[in-house]
């Protein structure tokens, strides 16, 4: 295993334990936890929402007395925080959940807008860190985010923060964080964590046969998740990448590759390799979008690259993956930066490298992204979401 910043490179995500139920089984989350901390990742990540996880992950490091060998990251509901007193409730109950006295890490949970933010500092929740620092109860406080780069950035440098977590991948280089976030987070010293380094396994099992072959046959003789890593764990701007392992077949293989994987790594066969790849998963998209972002600002404030990389999604993937990518990355903003503010001045199109025809294109994407159900679920999550 590799460390930076005395950080595992590898981290354990503890979201998909495997369940029944609707909890997840005790003993096989045991063995697998153990495992992996036997093969030298010290950092597992859980949250308040994640059924069970917390509550298991504690049972584990209490049985094992195992709470000094690990750095333990939960995450506030900051979307179910009302007032300063459900920000002690929150952090008491899980506390209570992992059976321990402190933290090392305690995230504010899945940030969109900067609105919410401004929200939590109405409640008072700066001096309220402080206050847990001081105590000893969290050593650092840090955020995990879903938005777009502009917001992040916002987000990062309204307080000293001490880690981040952001969704980041070969295919997601230009959306949400972005690496242009990944490096300004980098920048200011703190830890660069991320998640979705598969896009939940869809650079994996879901790849397009064409792409599996060209991997299969390349010389370096990796595989489609060892790419994903590897691609990540080449940027000294990333600490440490987080994977929902569940079986010990996935952890033992991980762990290996992290031993391995290095910085700066990468030569021109292997950026030319994820190029091919990224074009075979694109063969299918409906924009030639390639996110440099010429386009913005949008004078209306239409997140224009964001809604395509959405659009794009729902043909290289799914629709119910580029659905929720809109939800999460555009629906859920106190400030609409959906198509629907269009005025079709045509500015975007002046600059655009691609020559797309941005305008016809933005409300082709809203039709398909927005049918009538998921609008309603997307006012219903941004009432709940942003509420002041």
């Amino acid at each position: 295993m590799q460390y930076r910043k005395g950080i595992s490179v590898l981290g354990y995500g503890c979201m998909r334990f495997t369940s029944s139920g609707g909890k997840p089984i005790f003993e096989k989350a045991e063995k697998e936890v153990l495992r992996a901390l036997e093969l030298g990742v010290n950092y597992f990540d859980t949250a308040y929402i994640y059924p069970g996880s917390e509550e298991v992950l504690g049972k584990i490091i209490e049985k094992n007395g195992i709470r000094d060998k690990i750095t333990l990251t939960t995450k506030l509901p900051q979307y179910m925080v009302r007032n300063r007193a459900g920000l002690d409730n929150y952090l008491e109950e899980e506390l209570k959940r992992l059976r321990t006295d402190h933290l090392d890490y305690y995230l504010m949970h899945h940030m969109t807008d900067y609105s919410q933010w401004e929200r939590l500092a109405g409640l008072g929740i700066v001096e309220w860190m402080k206050e847990k620092k001081e105590a000893g109860i969290v050593k650092h406080f840090g955020f995990s985010f879903h938005g777009n780069t502009e917001m992040f950035l916002k987000i990062l440098n309204a307080y000293d923060w001490e880690l981040c977590l952001v969704q980041y991948n070969y295919m997601d280089e230009h959306s949400q964080a972005g690496k242009r976030g990944v490096e300004a987070a980098a920048a200011k010293g703190i830890l660069v964590m991320i998640m979705e380094p598969l896009r939940g396994g869809k650079l994996v099992d879901l790849l397009p046969e064409k792409a599996k072959k060209e991997i299969a046959r390349d010389e370096n003789g990796w595989t489609p998740a060892g790419w994903a890593f590897r691609w990540l764990w080449n940027q000294e701007a990333v600490t440490c990448v987080l994977s929902g392992m569940n079986s010990i077949e996935m952890i033992e293989e991980n762990c290996n590759t992290a031993s391995d994987a290095k910085p700066n790594s990468f030569g021109e066969h292997e950026f030319a390799m994820i190029d091919r790849i990224r074009t075979i998963i694109n063969e299918n998209t409906k924009v030639g979008c390639t996110g440099c972002r010429y386009c913005m600002p949008c004078p209306k404030g239409i997140d224009i690259p964001g809604i395509f990389s959405c659009y794009n999604h729902m043909y290289s993937e799914n629709k119910g993956s580029g659905r929720k990518e809109y939800f999460q990355t555009i629906a859920l903003r106190k400030d609409s930066a959906s198509a629907k503010q269009c005025i079709k001045c045509g500015k975007c199109e002046q600059h655009c490298p691609q020559s797309i025809p941005i305008r016809d294109k933005l409300q082709e994407a809203e039709k398909a992204l927005q049918p009538l159900p998921y609008k309603i679920a997307a006012a219903v999550g941004r009432k709940y979401m942003l509420k002041n």
